[in-house]
């Protein structure tokens, strides 16, 4: 959705198109309501002996009975045919081998502190068509599906529409950033268009489709296990500012109702994929109510704050998204954005520093040049710097920045044109093999910091009794 306030400074996302034929529930965490058809929901309870319309009466819980109520997620879906009436499931043949659930599995990941870029992924052309769940490969995660507790980073590239098919995540989360054409988002609460500058989070459980109206389209993918994304608390900042709340988009009820024999069902559990066969639509909820549902945000919407005096702010400052732990202020996984924003901290150096963090860092470029890599980090690539592993600005970026000195590096200037994003996460995620061999990794990454150069300058200052200690680096001689 595109802001039309010609006074209005926020720069849209390139390309973004409005389109007025899906109608969406707006804010995060809110219990909603809908009907497709009036009158199809129940009237003050949940499950009635006869729903409206002859309806089923179906709960979807994405927390247990017992969360607490501040915490407790769950939808019910009041739909033609229930989700039971299929056949058994069985392993789907032929089975996609690039995704994982598992990162204790050693046999299809690796445990590697080396900075690693790779450049995007070829979106393939038909033939072979390839549809959203043909085209999901993991890139690198931590923990276990089953033991409900880590993350995996996924990406995606598709040149197909799901036909006669819908996906289930049993596994977990998932949070999808398209980076090249839109996505037309089927779920069971309804239909979502999520072009490149959006995201959407399809929560575990629900049964959704993906077509492509731009036709090959690729994206990244981060998927959280026994957590949900929040908004992170804003602290000293205040009441307002960040992603808000409102700017979250949820669908509204939609339904078909045309007989569908053969229709599959694809399921995940435990990184593998399963499929059942049965002769209906899933999205045949004709109503629902609840806050347990699947959502978008325009990312152009984000409120950036940022230092203004001096030094550089911790990325943090940037949160959209969280999935918190138990430990207060540490993130199972956290999504960060770097968006179009005024730079004006004196005396400062305005790129990212160099650093060497507790956390491990998966990177994105949805569009535009990311302000700490000059070169090689393109829109569709990626970049992983695991837990204590040094990363920073290229040497272009540190050369051309302290050049600035005794010109304009005190002037404001403003970041346009870019769209860069983070998942970062407390855990220390394996990398899998066929990502570290696949021919888009960049094996020269290393590169871009060997020109840095020292720049030390030091000169001892010598009186009437010899060099003068200036610093610990003068060795004591008894």
């Amino acid at each position: 959705m595109s802001n039309s306030n010609p006074n209005d400074p926020r720069p849209p996302p390139p390309q973004l198109e409005v389109d007025d034929t899906y109608r969406y529930l707006s804010g995060l965490g809110n219990s909603f309501s809908s009907e497709a058809v009036p009158g199809s929901l129940p009237a003050g309870q949940n499950s009635p002996l006869l729903c409206p319309l002859g309806l089923y009466a179906e709960q979807l819980s994405g927390t247990s009975f017992t969360t607490p109520r501040h915490r407790n997620l769950r939808t019910w879906l009041y739909r033609i045919k229930p989700s039971v009436t299929h056949e058994p499931f069985h392993p789907r043949d032929p089975p996609n081998r690039r995704l994982v659930g598992d990162f204790d599995d050693r046999t299809t990941t690796v445990a590697t502190p080396t900075q690693l870029r790779w450049r995007p992924q070829e979106v393939p052309r038909a033939p072979p068509h390839v549809d959203f769940v043909d085209g999901l490969y993991t890139i690198c995660g931590a923990g276990s599906s089953f033991l409900r507790h880590g993350f995996a980073v996924h990406m995606y590239a598709a040149n197909k529409s799901m036909d006669g098919s819908a996906f289930c995540n049993a596994d977990g989360d998932f949070l999808i950033v398209p980076q090249q054409g839109k996505l037309l988002i089927t779920t069971e609460c309804g239909k979502m268009l999520v072009p490149p500058g959006e995201i959407v989070v399809i929560p575990q459980g629900f049964r959704f489709a993906v077509d492509l109206p731009d036709g090959p389209s690729r994206g990244y993918v981060s998927e959280i296990f026994g957590a949900h994304f929040q908004l992170p608390d804003l602290g000293p900042i205040g009441a307002n500012g960040l992603a808000s709340a409102r700017d979250f988009l949820s669908p509204t009820a939609w339904f078909e109702q045309a007989h569908r024999p053969g229709y599959v069902i694809v399921q995940k559990y435990g990184g593998e994929l399963f499929t059942a066969t049965q002769d209906f639509s899933p999205f045949n909820v004709v109503a629902w109510h609840g806050n347990y549902v699947p959502y978008k945000y325009d990312l152009s919407k984000f409120c950036p704050f940022n230092t203004v005096l001096f030094d550089h702010a911790d990325p943090s400052v940037n949160t959209v998204l969280t999935a918190p732990t138990d430990k207060p202020g540490v993130a199972l996984l956290d999504f960060v954005i770097f968006p179009p924003r005024w730079l004006v901290a004196e005396n400062t150096f305005r790129p990212p520093y160099y650093h060497r963090n507790c956390m491990s860092e998966f990177m994105g470029l949805i569009y535009g040049i990311y302000e700490a890599k000059a070169d090689g980090f393109l829109p569709g690539g990626a970049s992983l710097h695991n837990c204590m592993t040094p990363h920073g600005p290229d040497t272009k970026t540190y050369e051309a920045t302290i050049s600035r000195l005794g010109g304009d590096a005190n002037e404001p200037s403003r970041l346009r044109g870019t769209l860069a994003f983070m998942f970062e996460s407390a855990l220390i995620p394996r990398v899998c093999r066929w990502a570290l061999e696949s021919p888009s990794r960049d094996l020269d990454y290393y590169q871009c910091w060997i020109g840095l150069k020292s720049h030390f300058s030091h000169e001892e200052v010598h009186g009437d009794d010899g060099p003068a200690a200036t610093g610990g680096n003068k060795d004591d001689k008894n």
